[in-house]
C-alpha cells in the first residue's frame, strides 16, 4: 500500500473515531488501532494529534470546495448558479458516507482548535458573498444556504433524519428557489 493511500486510511480512521466513539475519544493510539497501523506508522504522517485534526479538517474542506467549484463551473450561468451548486455539492457532501467520516473533522477541529474555526468562518464569509450576489434574491439565496446547512449539519449528526422522499422534496424546493 502507498503512502498516500495510507495517509487517506488514516484520516478516515481518525473520522471513524470521532464519528462513533466522540472528539474527545480522539487519540493516536486509537486512530492507529482503527487504521491498522503501528503508532509509529501514524507519526510518520502525522507527528501528533494537532496536525491528524488539521489534516483532517483540510481534506474535508479541499473535497468540499472542490466539488463545489466542479459544480458551479458545470451549472448554466443563470441566476443562482452559485448558490444551486452550494446547495448541491452540500446535499450530496451530507449523503455520502465517505464524506460524513471527513466532515467529522470538522467536529474535532472546533472542539481542539479555535483557530480552524476562524479559517472556516472565512470560507462562509465569502461564501455568503457569492450567494448574496448570485443574479436571485438575496434573502431567498441566503435562506437555501441556512436551510442546506441545516441538512448537512442534521444528517452528519443523525438529528431528525428526513425519509428519502421527503428528503428531496425539501431540496427540491429549494433549488426552486435559486431560480430566476
Amino acid at each position: 500500500m502507498n503512502s498516500n493511500s495510507r495517509y487517506g486510511d488514516i484520516l478516515s480512521a481518525a473520522s471513524n473515531v470521532v464519528r462513533t466513539l466522540g472528539a474527545e475519544k480522539l487519540t493516536l493510539d486509537a486512530v492507529a488501532k482503527e487504521a491498522g497501523v503501528s503508532k509509529g506508522g501514524l507519526l510518520h504522517h502525522f507527528p501528533n494529534k494537532q496536525a491528524l485534526i488539521h489534516a483532517m479538517a483540510k481534506e474535508s474542506s479541499r473535497q468540499f470546495v472542490a466539488d463545489l467549484n466542479a459544480k458551479v463551473e458545470n451549472s448554466p450561468s443563470d441566476g443562482g448558479r452559485w448558490t444551486r451548486a452550494y446547495l448541491e455539492a452540500t446535499c450530496e457532501d451530507a449523503a455520502n458516507e465517505h464524506s460524513k467520516e471527513l466532515s467529522t473533522a470538522l467536529i474535532a477541529s472546533l472542539y481542539s482548535n479555535p483557530d480552524i474555526l476562524a479559517k472556516l468562518r472565512t470560507s462562509y464569509s465569502g461564501w455568503q458573498k457569492n450567494i448574496e450576489n448570485d443574479g436571485i434574491d438575496p434573502v431567498a439565496a441566503t435562506i437555501v444556504r441556512l436551510a442546506v446547512d441545516g441538512l448537512w449539519l442534521a444528517e452528519i449528526f443523525g438529528l431528525g433524519n428526513l425519509e428519502p422522499e421527503l428528503r428531496n422534496q425539501v431540496i427540491d424546493a429549494l433549488k426552486k428557489m435559486t431560480e430566476t
